[in-house]
């Protein structure tokens, strides 16, 4: 590597102290050419005399496709340098030169790198993690430096695939890893100040705001458009209603005891399982259910509370095992020879908000004109309450960005489904739930969208209750990472099985059996 200038820098101007700030750091590096900042709105070119040599592009937005393409089209250097946030940074020792050197060495399209982060004054290390095939979350964090192949910059720019507002910088990134490498550096080589400091709980609900829903068009039509790319679109109209639907009558009736199950998988929830079994209990339906609680082996009172309960529908179970996760639990009541024709789940941290609920949900099964086919999956609406049940932010969360039209597709962008969640118990036997406490749910809403319909109930059928015990309640760094590398595996896998199901390696998901 030589020391030629090399690298053309663009980044968001936050105001005159961060923007020389940052010219200072890079212009200071010898394998930088130049320095330009993006100024949402008009340029005062009174800044060229604080920021000499430094250049001003006035654009709509930093993430809007117009200002990916302008980025694109003025690089004229090796590589580009393109800050995503405004935040304050500030450069680790050599990390430019680091940045080029694992450029150079990998061929990269595209490189970003963990960095530390400084709240309150303290340097805390905030670590990101590698990028995959199903790393199509619109919300990665890539942090607020990544460091472009300008060529493969330019090359992408090109195919982009819409004309976007807010899903520029989405739509150029999954456009450039269909043909280049995007690539994590394991390595701190910057600080950059917090610009979100809400919990893991709070962000979660992002893509389901409705101050969002135009936003969230923009981002579901480019990842649509990536998909279709790279093979992994279902489209609305390639199944027939022989295979998206499950016949139900292919089981007899005769062959279940129940028509409904409730499960819930609980683990030292003291305070809250009895106001979920209550919940169950207290339903009114015209068909038999009953309730299998999974007690995960807990060491307060939750299985007192749990055999407090006098009623015959209540069925406690507790696992010989002690290797099983959430999923495992659930699996455990949906083998069971008690369990019905249709599984509906509950968190121990949950309780139905209308008699109502488990009516509607198998309502929702069995509608159509002869009741004789349905989805096989169907997830309800929920509302986030306090300890107290008292509604608190978000509120009612619908999911509203679910379309039977493209929701399977849409499904691998979003982080979750939404809840309560239900399911054809044949069909979830088939498929069987992840043995693992996060994720479990998503995984198998994926695997049911490929080849069956899911349906969703509009009205509210569950509270969620958002308190300190919560798993994702406010996870520290390692958790959230874990969590997320996790559903991205899942929509690797995924992916992986669409695209094999469209080139005809895959037909149907008995051929995993």
């Amino acid at each position: 590597m030589t020391e030629n200038r090399i690298i053309d820098c663009f980044i968001p101007f936050a105001g005159v102290s961060q923007a020389v700030n940052m010219a200072e750091q890079l212009l200071a590096c010898p394998l930088v050419c130049s320095v330009d900042f993006l100024v949402i709105g008009e340029v005062n070119r009174d800044w060229e005399r604080e920021l000499p040599g430094c250049g001003f592009y006035s654009v709509d937005s930093l993430v809007s496709t117009a200002t990916m393409r302008t980025i694109a089209t003025a690089s004229s250097s090796r590589y580009t340098l393109l800050g995503l946030s405004d935040a304050e940074v500030e450069i680790g020792y050599k990390a430019i030169e680091r940045f080029v050197r694992i450029a150079e060495d990998t061929f990269a399209g595209m490189l970003y790198s963990d960095h530390y982060r400084m709240v309150g004054g303290k340097r805390s290390k905030f670590p990101v993690i590698d990028y995959q095939t199903g790393s199509l979350r619109d919300e990665f964090d890539f942090g607020s430096l990544v460091l472009f192949r300008t060529t493969a910059l330019k090359e992408s720019a090109l195919r982009m695939s819409g004309d976007y507002a807010a899903a520029g910088f989405y739509d150029l990134r999954l456009k450039l890893s269909q043909r280049y490498a995007i690539e994590h550096i394991s390595e701190y080589l910057y600080t950059d100040c917090e610009t979100d400091s809400r919990t893991s709980g709070e962000r979660i609900y992002d893509y389901c705001r409705l101050d969002n829903v135009e936003t969230q068009r923009e981002l579901e039509q480019a990842c649509t458009s990536h998909l279709k790319d790279i093979g992994a679109y279902l489209s609305y109209d390639m199944f027939t209603p022989e295979c998206d639907k499950v016949v139900y009558y292919e089981t007899t009736d005769a062959a279940w005891d129940v028509e409904c199950t409730v499960i819930i998988p609980v683990l030292n929830r003291e305070r809250t399982i009895g106001d979920a079994i209550s919940s169950v209990l207290g339903q009114q339906t015209d068909f038999r259910f009953n309730l299998i609680v999974v007690d995960n082996h807990s060491t307060d009172s939750t299985s007192q509370v749990i055999d407090s309960f006098d009623d015959d529908r209540v069925i406690h179970i507790i696992p010989e095992r002690e290797d099983l996760g959430i999923g495992g639990c659930w699996n455990l009541a949906a083998f069971d020879d008690r369990c019905g024709r249709f599984i509906v789940g509950l968190d121990s941290d949950d309780l139905f908000a209308t008699p109502n609920a488990l009516q509607a949900m198998v309502d929702k099964f069995m509608e159509g004109s002869n009741a004789m086919a349905g989805p096989a999956m169907v997830v309800g609406t929920y509302k986030v309450v306090n300890a107290d049940l008292e509604e608190i932010a978000p509120g009612i969360i619908d999911h509203h960005e679910w379309t039977p039209e493209n929701g399977r597709n849409n499904l691998l962008r979003v982080n979750g489904i939404g809840g309560p969640r239900a399911f054809y118990t044949p069909v979830y036997r088939e498929l069987v739930l992840p043995n693992t406490s996060y994720g479990e749910d998503y995984g198998m809403a994926l695997m049911i969208s490929r080849n069956y319909t899911i349906e969703r109930v509009w009205e509210v059928m569950s509270l969620s209750r958002r308190w300190d015990d919560n798993t994702d309640a406010d996870l520290d760094i390692e958790h959230e990472n874990a969590n997320n590398l996790y559903k991205d595996r899942l929509r690797t896998w995924e992916i992986k099985a669409r695209i094999a199901q469209n080139t005809g390696l895959l037909t149907t998901n008995e051929n995993f059996l």
